[in-house]
């Protein structure tokens, strides 16, 4: 099983509860695959660097996960059918990566306390 992270960006125009579903869905979407959650974040509705869509801002999230290599293309295909979906991005983390990724997740999970 490898690291990987995805980011991707919802649609400005969506509800909370329309952006709530979407994350879940991919969330679980990994889990039905196999995958091992290893966190969720949320970084709210940022502005865009160029508009996307004609949109100027968008809704962030990442995801970060153990899976098989093989299922990521399909993961991705899920993202490439979903229309509430502006931009996606998945990578492999190597080992160095993946320890800055603890790091981080623990400094963001600290700050909320």
């Amino acid at each position: 099983m490898n690291h990987y992270e995805t980011v991707f960006i919802l649609n400005p125009v969506l509800s909370d509860t329309q952006i709530k579903e979407t994350v879940q869905k991919f969330n679980d979407y990994l889990v039905s695959r196999g995958a091992e959650m290893i966190s969720k974040e949320d970084w709210g509705l940022k502005k865009l660097a160029y508009p996307i869509q004609k949109k100027k801002s968008g809704f962030y999230h990442l995801l970060e996960y153990k899976v098989a290599g093989e299922e990521i293309s399909a993961f991705e295909l899920e993202f490439r059918r979903d229309d509430s979906v502006m931009r996606y991005l998945s990578i492999r983390l190597d080992k160095h990566a993946a320890a800055w990724a603890k790091i981080r997740t623990e400094r963001v999970k600290s700050t909320k306390k």
